[in-house]
């Protein structure tokens, strides 16, 4: 990565343009044309330092709930049970760990009753009972990973 491509991760971290070219816009922030700006975003996309890009919504406010889950799934079943929970669009995470419970994901749904009836389906689909963690108090922390000279 050069200077440019850390300059464009500082601004989409935190300061996406709101605009119909926002690619544009950081352009012009950097000195750069919209097609440079997307070719770098498109070059980091392409070697997974961009994973995602896509807005952050307060989904409590918005009047969605959302739960932390953790399964016991063995083995044999890693991919199957991984690949029946990344179906549901409203999986954020999802992710290994070594411990019994060895997946955990983050689910969003726009009611507590479509969440329960989506862990219910990836059970019944699976097989695997998943444990249901709905927050009793919510910590929220912003982290932006400053990429050029602060």
């Amino acid at each position: 990565m050069d200077e440019h491509d850390k300059r464009i991760l500082d601004i989409i971290q935190s300061d996406f343009p709101l605009e119909s070219r926002p690619y544009a816009a950081v352009g012009g922030r950097l000195g750069l044309t919209e097609a440079e700006v997307l070719a770098r975003v498109r070059a980091l996309r392409q070697s997974g330092v961009i994973r995602r890009t896509g807005a952050n919504f307060d989904s409590r406010r918005l009047g969605w709930r959302s739960t932390l889950c953790a399964a016991r799934v063995p083995e044999d079943q890693l991919e199957s049970f991984v690949s029946e929970v990344n179906k549901h669009p409203g999986v954020t995470h999802n992710y290994l760990r070594e411990h019994e419970f060895n997946v955990w994901f983050a689910y969003i749904g726009p009611s507590w009753e479509n969440v329960e009836s989506t862990l219910a389906g990836i059970t019944a689909a699976t097989g695997i009972p998943i444990l249901n963690l709905p927050a009793s108090r919510l910590f929220k922390i912003k982290v932006d990973f400053a990429m050029g000279e602060a």
